[in-house]
């Protein structure tokens, strides 16, 4: 399973309707959060998202909307008695940051952050997958995200296996592990014989706050999912340009042009109670848009 909870779509200050911005994903056994504005922590209660399961956080960039929920959420962890290790990554100044605000001795923690600080281009290996980064194009140094899953195995053919005088057994172990299978008869069974080639694994990318750019469409290329900063409305794209934010039309074209699945908009501006606008906007370009609102749920599924 790969889910994606949006916690948090609002960007600036949070309005009665739109938190700050925060968004987890499960996968498999794990929890990761991308950003983590204020509020954070109270969202989850709204979801089944545990503080508890939390593996790592990544941050996009260090305006307080992108991370001021960090220290509540970290002393939630401290006073339920998290043991487990908790992984902070971000970008230039992360150790300096995370470390000032999680400094004020009320926190007695009683586990472990690992801070991380990231270079735009920089991989981070995980179990069955690795994030990929680039930088954004924003006001202060910034780095989007890439979740990039691993190939599976081709399928695996068992009609073809029996027509090659195969039964059920240690042969299909090997054969599905990469290896060459002998028979008794002297002849040899390849995998490619009867396992179909690599499956692609499933690819989100999450941009952070940032103006249309080159390097975010290259990061998102050909991805199953793309989160993208439309902050404003394309009339303000002057405005846009000049706060390094994306119009929902800016966040189309990334889309389009790095050939997605699916485009998800957020960081909405407090000054819009109607984000239809600004999907609609989207979908003139890119069809299969959609604004998230907070606790929108996506279910990715796998490729075939």
């Amino acid at each position: 399973m790969l889910k994606i909870i949006f916690l948090g779509t609002g960007g600036s200050l949070p309005t009665k309707d739109r938190g700050l911005v925060s968004i987890g994903i499960r996968r498999k056994g794990e929890l990761l959060l991308f950003d983590c504005g204020e509020g954070t922590q109270r969202q989850t209660t709204q979801t089944n998202i545990s503080p508890m399961k939390i593996d790592a956080i990544f941050i996009t960039h260090f305006h307080g909307d992108h991370f001021l929920g960090i220290p509540g959420l970290v002393q939630t962890m401290s006073l339920m008695d998290r043991e487990k290790p908790l992984d902070i990554y971000g970008p230039s100044k992360t150790e300096e940051k995370i470390s000032s605000i999680l400094s004020v001795p009320v926190y007695h923690l009683k586990f472990q952050i690992k801070i991380h600080e990231l270079k735009p281009g920089e991989k981070i290996r995980r179990e069955g997958y690795q994030i990929e980064t680039t930088a954004t194009d924003h006001s202060v140094p910034g780095i989007a995200y890439a979740l990039v899953e691993d190939e599976r195995p081709g399928k695996f053919h068992p009609e073809k296996a029996k027509k090659l005088g195969l039964e059920p057994g240690p042969e299909y172990s090997r054969l599905q592990e990469g290896e060459t299978v002998k028979l008794e008869d002297g002849r040899t069974i390849e995998p490619d014989q009867i396992i179909g080639p690599p499956r692609p694994g499933r690819k989100i990318t999450y941009t952070g706050d940032t103006r249309f750019s080159q390097k975010i469409v290259d990061l998102a290329k050909d991805s199953d999912l793309l989160i993208h900063d439309a902050t404003f409305d394309k009339d303000l794209e002057e405005e846009a340009k000049q706060a390094g934010h994306s119009t929902a039309t800016d966040a189309a074209r990334v889309a389009k042009k790095a050939n997605v699945e699916k485009l998800v908009l957020i960081h909405a501006s407090p000054r819009y109670t109607d984000l239809s606008i600004l999907e609609k906007q989207a979908q003139d370009i890119f069809s299969d848009t959609i604004y998230a609102q907070d606790l929108t749920e996506i279910e990715v599924p796998l490729k075939n």
